[in-house]
């Protein structure tokens, strides 16, 4: 394992130190695990903001469904005529 210095703002270095107390774990630990979810977080982000290009540009080609359909589709649920998802 690698030691990293950081220079935290009083105020962080007190939250942390209570944390760190108050969940008997060390400052090293938090700091790791909120670094794991902030990494964890990122990746998601990333992943939503691909997916966000990708939808831009089907609808940019012409590739969408059109919100009748999914109204129509949706109003039809739990009904003995349920309609297939829009294409």
């Amino acid at each position: 394992m690698s030691v990293t210095t950081v220079r935290l703002q009083p105020e962080l270095e007190e939250k942390l130190a209570e944390m760190a107390e108050k969940l008997q774990r060390s400052k090293s630990w938090l700091i790791n695990q909120a670094l794991r979810e902030f990494f964890e977080r990122q990746a998601q982000e990333q992943a939503r903001w691909q997916e966000t290009l990708e939808a831009m540009e089907s609808v940019a080609q012409g590739r969408a469904v059109s919100g009748t359909a999914v109204h129509e589709w949706l109003q039809s649920w739990s009904s003995a005529d349920e309609l297939p998802p829009p294409k």
